[in-house]
C-alpha cells in the first residue's frame, strides 16, 4: 500500500489532529467555569506528531508520556470520555478521578500513563521495552518527552541502557524550545543538538520537523518498522511549538519571554492548515469533520458533567507507595 495515497489513512490523520485541537480548544474555553480543579497542559499546536506516529501503531505497542500527554493519549486511542470525566474528576474518569489531567493511562491500548514530573515517565518506557523484548514480542515502546527532560540524568541512563541492550524503544522528544519560560538557550549549550547527543550515545537519532505531517508520515513509517525487526532503539527531535501556555488554557505572549515573530512565524505553520492545503480538501469536506468530532467532544464534556465523583470509600483504592 502507498500510505501517501491512501486517503483513507490520510483522513485518519487530518481527524486525529483536529479532534486533538478541538478538544483542547473546548477545554480551554470551559476552564474558567471551575469544574476542573487541576492544572491541564495543552499540546495546542503539537498535534503533528503523536497523530502521524501513532498511525503506525498497534494497542500492543506500548506508550508513556508526559504532564502534556493529552495528544498522546487521544491518538493512541484513549478513551475521550473517560479522559475528560478524569479532567473533571469523576469516578468514571481514565485514572478513577485521582489523577487529573496529568495521570492519564488506557492500559485496554497500550498507553501505558502520564507522569507530571519531567523525565519520570522515561525509565518506565524503557523497563516497558525490556519487557517485550524478554516476552519477544515484535511490539515497541514509546517514550514521549520535551526539551526539558534531556537535562534529566535518567535520560541519559536510559538511553545507555537502550542501546546496549538494543531494546525497541521509540524515543520521541518534542522539542517546542521552551521550559516553563525558559528558552533552550539559557539551559543548553548553543550548539549542542539534542539528536546528535543521542547519536553519540550510540542510539540511531533523526531531527525532523514536528509540524511536516508528510515528513513525519514518510520517516515514522520506516523507524516504527526498523525497530519491530529488531534494529534497536532510536530517538526522533522533533521541532515543534506549543501556541497557549506552558500550564493553563490561556495564551501568555503579554509576559514577553517569547518574540512576537517567533510566535507568529509558528502559527504561520499550523500543521491542521498545512495538512488541509495538502490534501486539497473542499470547505464542505473539513465541515464534515469538524461536525462529527463536535458531537463526539460536545457528548464526552456531557458525560463528565454527568457522571459522579468518587465516593470517600474509594479514596484509597488502587493507591500505593512505598
Amino acid at each position: 500500500m502507498n500510505i501517501k495515497n491512501d486517503i483513507t489513512f490520510e483522513y485518519s490523520i487530518l481527524r486525529a489532529m483536529k479532534k486533538i485541537r478541538a478538544v483542547e480548544e473546548e477545554i480551554a474555553s470551559r476552564y474558567s467555569e471551575g469544574k476542573m480543579r487541576c492544572p491541564t497542559h495543552l499540546s495546542i499546536g503539537q498535534e503533528a506528531v503523536p497523530a502521524v506516529l501513532s498511525s503506525f501503531l498497534d494497542k500492543d505497542d506500548l506508550a508513556v508520556s508526559t504532564h502534556r500527554g493529552h495528544a498522546h493519549y487521544l491518538a493512541k486511542g484513549g478513551d475521550l470520555p473517560a479522559m475528560i470525566a478524569e479532567i473533571y474528576g469523576k469516578s468514571t474518569g481514565c485514572s478513577k478521578g485521582k489523577g487529573g489531567s496529568m495521570h492519564l493511562i488506557d492500559r485496554s491500548v497500550g498507553f501505558m500513563g502520564t507522569s507530571a514530573i519531567v523525565g519520570n515517565s522515561i525509565p518506565i518506557g524503557v523497563g516497558l521495552g525490556f519487557a517485550l523484548q524478554l516476552e519477544e514480542t515484535k511490539n515497541l515502546s514509546v517514550v514521549y518527552f520535551g526539551d526539558g527532560a534531556t537535562e534529566e540524568g535518567v535520560y541519559y541512563e536510559c538511553l545507555n541502557f537502550a542501546a546496549l541492550h538494543k531494546l525497541p524503544v521509540l524515543f520521541v522528544c518534542e522539542n517546542n524550545h521552551y521550559s516553563v519560560y525558559s528558552p533552550k538557550a539559557v539551559r543548553q549549550p548553543l550548539n549542542r543538538s539534542i539528536s546528535a547527543v543521542a547519536s553519540a550515545m550510540g542510539v540511531k537519532s533523526f531531527n525532523l520537523d514536528g509540524n511536516n505531517v508528510v515528513e513525519l508520515i514518510d520517516k515514522f513509517s520506516s523507524l516504527v518498522t526498523n525497530i519491530k525487526n529488531g534494529g534497536g532503539p532510536i530517538l526522533v527531535e522533533c521541532e515543534t511549538y506549543r501556541w497557549r501556555e506552558h500550564c493553563g488554557p490561556m495564551f501568555d505572549d503579554d509576559l514577553n519571554y517569547r518574540p512576537n515573530k517567533e510566535i507568529e512565524g509558528w502559527r504561520s505553520r499550523d500543521p491542521i492548515k498545512a495538512y488541509i492545503e495538502e490534501l486539497m480538501l473542499t470547505p464542505a469536506q473539513i465541515q464534515a469533520i469538524n461536525n462529527e468530532i463536535a458531537t463526539e467532544v460536545n457528548a464526552s464534556f456531557q458525560f463528565a458533567e454527568d457522571s459522579p465523583f468518587p465516593d470517600e470509600s474509594e479514596a484509597m483504592l488502587g493507591e500505593f507507595a512505598k
